[in-house]
Parts: C-alpha cells; sequence; structure tokens
C-alpha cells in the first residue's frame, strides 16, 4: 500500500499549457488522486498531428476523462465530480470558469468542503486583471527580460518557460496548504495564484542593488552585478563551463589554480567589490588558463579546490544526467508520439524520508478514464454514461 503526503486526496485537474497541469502533476506526484479533465479532442498540448511530448510529461500519474464544460449537461457532469472531491485546479483566465457556469460560488455551492484552486497571469483583480498572458508576456512585465542579456545588447526573455512553471509551483503549494487549513478547520476556500506575483521574489538580488543605489548595468550577461568575482561562462575545447568564487578561501584557492598567486599579494584583488572592479582582467587570466582543457578536466582541477564550477550541459546531457537519475527525476516510459521509444518523465522534485517515492506511470490517453471515473466518483449507472457518450456530452 502506497504511503504519501496526499494519499486519500482527489483532486480535479482542469489545467491546460504549462502553469495548471504542472501544479497537477506536482500532485500527483504526492500522492493525490488525479483526474485530468479536458475537452472533446484534447487540451492544447494534446492537438495535433502526433501525441505532444509535452503532454505526456505533464498529466503522468492521472486518470483521463473527456468532459464538454461548455454545454449544460457537462457543467453537471463536473459538478457531480466535484461532489465527491477534495479539490480542483485550474488555469483559464479569470471569469471563464464563471461564464460556464462552473466557477467557485457554483461548486462550493455543492461542496462547501472543496478547495478551489485557480491560476492566471495577473490573478483575479487589479488593474491587470484581464490582460491575456503567457509566459513571455509575463517575463516582460515582470522586469525578467530587462535584466537578461548582455550590456550591450537588447533584453532577452529566459529560454524555459520559468513563469508557467513557478505559478504551478505556487499553485500547487497553495492548494496543499488550503488543503492542510481544511484538513484542521474542515472548511474549503478560493485559492488565487497570478505568475505575474510569483516572480517578483526572484529579482531581489537585482532589486537588492537598485534600492541601494548601486549603480549597475541592467543587463550583465552571464556575470552577477556584485555577488562575485569570478562568476561567467568561459569557453573550453569541447563546450563551456560555469564557474563561481563567490568566497574569499574560494578566490585564493582559484588564484593559485590558475598560476596567479601573484594576485594574492595585491590590494587591488583583495575585496569582492575590487574583484568585480577588475572582472575583466580575472576573467582573461582564467581563459587563458583553460585553453586546451575539455569540461570534465576543468570541472575536475576546481572542484579539487573547493570552488564551484560545472559543465554547460546541452539538452542530450541533461536527458542522461546521472544525478537525475539518481533522484528519480528521470522515469523512462513509452513515447505515443513521434521521436523516441521512449520519454523521461519528470519525478517529484522533493524527497521525503517517510513517505514511497512515487512511482510514474505514462499519461493517460484521451478519455481513457471517462467510464470508470464516472462511475466510481460520480456514481453514474451505464444507461447514463451511454446517454452522456451519445450526446458527445462525454468522451468514449
Amino acid at each position: 500500500m502506497s504511503n504519501q503526503p496526499l494519499d486519500g486526496i482527489r483532486v480535479i485537474d482542469l489545467g491546460h499549457i504549462y502553469q495548471g497541469p504542472y501544479c497537477g502533476l506536482v500532485l500527483a506526484h504526492l500522492g493525490a488522486e488525479v483526474i485530468k479533465v479536458e475537452p472533446p479532442g484534447g487540451e492544447t498540448l494534446r492537438r495535433g498531428q502526433d501525441e505532444s511530448i509535452a503532454e505526456q510529461f505533464l498529466n503522468a500519474n492521472k486518470r483521463g476523462i473527456v468532459v464538454d464544460l461548455k454545454s449544460d449537461a457537462g457543467a453537471e457532469v463536473l459538478k457531480d465530480l466535484v461532489r465527491n472531491s477534495h479539490a480542483l485546479v485550474e488555469n483559464f483566465s479569470s471569469g471563464t470558469m464563471e461564464s460556464l457556469g462552473v466557477g467557485y460560488e457554483d461548486l462550493s455551492a455543492v461542496n462547501p468542503e472543496l478547495v478551489y484552486g485557480h491560476g492566471s497571469g495577473f490573478g483575479d483583480d487589479g488593474p491587470y486583471r484581464d490582460y491575456p498572458a503567457m509566459d513571455l508576456t509575463i517575463q516582460a512585465m515582470s522586469g525578467i527580460i530587462h535584466s537578461t542579456g548582455f550590456a550591450d545588447g537588447p533584453p532577452v526573455k529566459a529560454g524555459p518557460s520559468i513563469c508557467d512553471f513557478l505559478g504551478g509551483i505556487h499553485l500547487a503549494t497553495a492548494v496543499v496548504s488550503a488543503l492542510f487549513q481544511w484538513e484542521r478547520t474542515g472548511e474549503g476556500q478560493y485559492v488565487d495564484v497570478a505568475m505575474f506575483d510569483t516572480t517578483y521574489p526572484m529579482l531581489i538580488p537585482k532589486l537588492a542593488r537598485t534600492l541601494a543605489n548601486i549603480d549597475v548595468p541592467a543587463r550583465t550577461g552571464n556575470r552577477h552585478s556584485g555577488l562575485a568575482a569570478p562568476y561567467n561562462v568561459y569557453a573550453v575545447d569541447d563546450g563551456y563551463v560555469a564557474i563561481a568564487a563567490t568566497t574569499d578561501p574560494q578566490w585564493r584557492k582559484l588564484a593559485e589554480l590558475i598560476g596567479r598567486s601573484d594576485w594574492l599579494e595585491e590590494g587591488r584583488f583583495a575585496t569582492l567589490e575590487q574583484r568585480t572592479e577588475h572582472n575583466d582582467e580575472i576573467d582573461a587570466a582564467i581563459e587563458a588558463w583553460l585553453d586546451g582543457q575539455t569540461k570534465a578536466e576543468a570541472v575536475e582541477r576546481i572542484h579539487a579546490g573547493g570552488v564551484a564550477c560545472a559543465p554547460v550541459q546541452d539538452l542530450e546531457e541533461v536527458l542522461t544526467d546521472p544525478q537525475l537519475a539518481h533522484r528519480g527525476m528521470l522515469n523512462p516510459v513509452p513515447n505515443r508520439g513521434a521521436g523516441r521509444s521512449e520519454i523521461p518523465v519528470p519525478g517529484l522534485p522533493m524527497q521525503f524520508s517517510a513517505s514511497d517515492r512515487p512511482t510514474v506511470e505514462p499519461s493517460p490517453e484521451l478519455g481513457a478514464d471517462t467510464a470508470d471515473v464516472l462511475v466510481e466518483v460520480a456514481g453514474y449507472s451505464e444507461e447514463r454514461l451511454t446517454e452522456l457518450r451519445e450526446s458527445g456530452i462525454v468522451g468514449t
């Protein structure tokens, strides 16, 4: 029998794209029974010529059903599911669920103990409430794009969809917190998580210097505006390595390693602030020392000195990374779509000493669990199922 933090909790997942589905994936990995509800034809990530690998990543460990929520009968199906569930998560634009007759007020009338988690770009109130939002536009509004890139170049977006996934992480945290309160009080509640809100704490290092009236470039490339020098990405024979010496002892070790022990006697390198002023000179010495080395050689030598260093891995290297594999983050499942025969579904990036590590099951095919879920959770008869199928309200 499973022993996981959210055993016995049932969650209805109406998420689409990344924020909502990632929230549902975290809850599923924590042991909740997560029922993914999709419209006829499937959610956005599933649509297209081939089965989306992103959809398979994000809907692992979930049960899958198809319900047409744009119909009155479909809305009633959702209410019947909610009646016997603990939580619901969705990340539609604010007001969408209300327009379908299945907003929080509608669903809490059916189940007053329901924890309802809503994620969106800007939240349910405020001057930006009705702004359309995508990861790109949240990055733009938040200052992330403004502070990313090189000093002599234009602002650049961060590569991954960081705002979508930050929103999903915070939505999962909020739902679990509300469930903890429900366990103590028996009361459900509405939870509102805005992707825009989740980005602000990430700016603390930049904001600290801005608010201290320290004049630094808006964009510093791979360097840090004030934390350390050296702090950069450097070329080696087979790619790049990242090196960061953030303390005086680390600096001394690195200076000795690159053959510049003489700098340790020079006052102009004595403090972090002084080293930051001489970034170019330090970087040039490191680049010269790295010339002719491979990533593996450089990392081994620098690690031996107790200095932070890492190879810049490409995505192929990440997919076979031994640390990720050891920690249960790479879970191979059969790929239903185009490409490789197996895909490594991400596991739970948390380790619990008294809980079982989740077993990762492939995402369901579209509507695969519709009949079972509607019988088990909604209590429908075969006759009712047939009626709903024939009218196109639910999938097969």
